[in-house]
């Protein structure tokens, strides 16, 4: 079981905000019927809502989760820094998404960077959360990124994993995912490195591995004119998510999705037909605000927010890491495990559709 819906959570960013089914401004044309569980359409400069479908619904972030990481440790870490990647940091899951780094590798912090947003490395984020972590590594890593998180007013966002494979008590919402990504919008480096297609990873002569190219698995790069980034991400419990940023007529917008299944369009090309409408709507729609960074935090979050949400809440990282965490974080571990098993059973009982209504009618036909 997800988290109970708690109403001042919900209505982050402006009541109409507090539904699970669709919120458009009023007289706009409908938007485009998606496949995802919930999704949110704003505007990157302004940070006015567009719309949404279940804005702020939890969901399980798979790889858009290293958005968080990047609003997190992008202030931390120096660019040009050279850095050594640890045996730890390639404890990954077998056939999950990796660069291709080397245990003992040198690379600058800056292709640690490319290679999280361009190839959704995991090793990558595990050294990034360790390097950004201080004394305690990952799991200062993890704790960071649950502070920041609330800081953004990111309630409904709680990080197990720094690269987003699933983990106990592991989950976001569309809301929360839109206001992440302006934070992490706002550094110029993060919107060159979501902008870069190709880059380089360096040869390592001592580990006898030779250098490679990679390119940006983000689609809406190459093929929507105006595309300023994003982020893909899949796991089996999140399904496919996605984040994406565009440009047109001199506006940015950002659209993120959760819970995307392939039936005829892929994440990126479901977030390409919400950037589509929402570029169609004037400027003054809306139905709410991303939030400023600090303005949601001037009182302490609601009771009923779970312990594993908290800042220096659970923090689980892999399996084969709960040993290490565990003597960390001790029994609260075990509250978010139940968490993230009753998530995992939940999401195999059956997938919601986004409800393609408005706050207060009745679902119409799909």
């Amino acid at each position: 079981m997800t988290p109970s819906p708690d109403p001042v959570q919900r209505a982050v960013g402006g009541p109409r905000l507090a539904t699970s089914g669709l919120v458009v401004p009023p007289g706009v044309p409908k938007p485009p019927k998606v496949a995802a569980t919930s999704w949110l359409v704003a505007d990157l400069d302004t940070g006015e809502v567009l719309g949404g479908c279940g804005p702020h619904e939890y969901a399980t972030p798979a790889s858009v989760q290293k958005l968080l990481l990047a609003a997190t440790m992008l202030p931390r870490l120096d660019p040009a820094d050279v850095v050594t990647i640890t045996a730890g940091d390639l404890d990954i899951e077998p056939g999950s998404s990796a660069v291709g780094l080397v245990a003992g590798g040198r690379y600058r912090v800056e292709t640690l960077w490319l290679g999280l947003l361009l190839r959704s490395g995991n090793e990558v984020a595990n050294a990034l959360a360790r390097l950004g972590g201080g004394a305690d590594g990952m799991a200062g890593g993890l704790r960071a990124m649950n502070e920041q998180a609330r800081l953004l007013g990111a309630y409904q966002t709680h990080a197990a994993t720094p690269s987003g494979l699933d983990g106990p008590g592991q989950f976001t919402s569309a809301y929360d995912l839109a206001l992440i990504t302006r934070a992490c919008f706002a550094d110029a480096r993060f919107r060159r490195y979501v902008a870069t297609r190709e880059a380089s990873v360096p040869a390592q002569p001592r580990q006898r591995a030779k250098g490679f190219t990679i390119d940006n698995d983000n689609q809406l790069l190459y093929h929507y004119p105006g595309a300023l980034g994003g982020k893909t991400g899949y796991t089996d419990l999140a399904r496919h998510t996605y984040v994406g940023m565009a440009e047109r007529g001199g506006r940015r917008l950002v659209v993120t999705l959760l819970g995307a299944d392939v039936i005829d369009k892929r994440g990126w090309q479901q977030g390409a037909a919400l950037l589509d409408w929402g570029f169609e709507l004037p400027p003054a729609a809306s139905v709410g605000v991303l939030v400023s960074p600090g303005a949601a935090t001037a009182s302490a979050p609601p009771a009923a927010v779970p312990p594993q949400a908290l800042p220096g809440g659970a923090s689980g990282a892999e399996t084969s890491r709960s040993a290490i965490l565990a003597g960390r974080l001790r029994s609260v571990s075990l509250i978010g495990l139940a968490v993230g098993v009753t998530l995992l059973a939940g999401g195999l009982v059956g997938r919601r559709r986004c409800r393609h209504r408005t706050a207060g009618t009745r679902a119409g036909r799909r």
